[in-house]
């Protein structure tokens, strides 16, 4: 039987001030890590779906305006064993990008159905450890952002 979900979903890459990364690691996929995602309900926007999914995978609340909307979006493939979900022939995704900065060791509540461990870890260590490529290169394109900016 064919699925319902929307192939629309967002990408929110929590981090501090440090560039530290928070990250979730899979329950079905055991060594999955990923930062917040998740796919459009009816009638949401990217950015309330965004605001929607780091409150439901890490207990996270926050304001529209502590988002920082990259208006950037990747197309990708669905993996085959999550095609399921899709209605027939939907094959890829499109991913919209988000960032939110939280204060240094902030806490996690996962949904334990979703995620069964977080971590924090310094950006380049946490892009090592994705398996989405594109949450990958988001981790790495806020570190570098942090690199290049002049410090005061």
């Amino acid at each position: 039987m064919a699925g319902t979900k929307k192939p629309v979903s967002v990408l929110v890459v929590i981090h501090d001030p440090h560039t530290n990364i928070l990250l979730l690691e899979r329950a079905a996929h055991p060594g999955y890590w990923q930062s917040v995602t998740g796919s459009l309900e009816d009638g949401e926007t990217p950015l309330d779906a965004a605001l929607r999914e780091a409150e439901e995978e890490t207990g996270i609340l926050c304001a529209p305006a502590q988002l920082s909307d990259w208006r950037l979006s990747n197309r990708f493939e669905i993996f085959a064993e999550w095609r399921d979900r899709y209605p027939v022939g939907v094959t890829h995704n499109v991913e919209h990008v988000f960032s939110l900065c939280v204060p240094a060791a902030t806490a996690a509540i996962t949904a334990p159905g979703e995620h069964r461990a977080w971590r924090w870890l310094p950006w380049r260590d946490a892009a090592a450890a994705c398996f989405s490529w594109s949450n990958r290169d988001a981790i790495l394109m806020l570190g570098l952002e942090k690199l290049d900016r002049p410090t005061s």
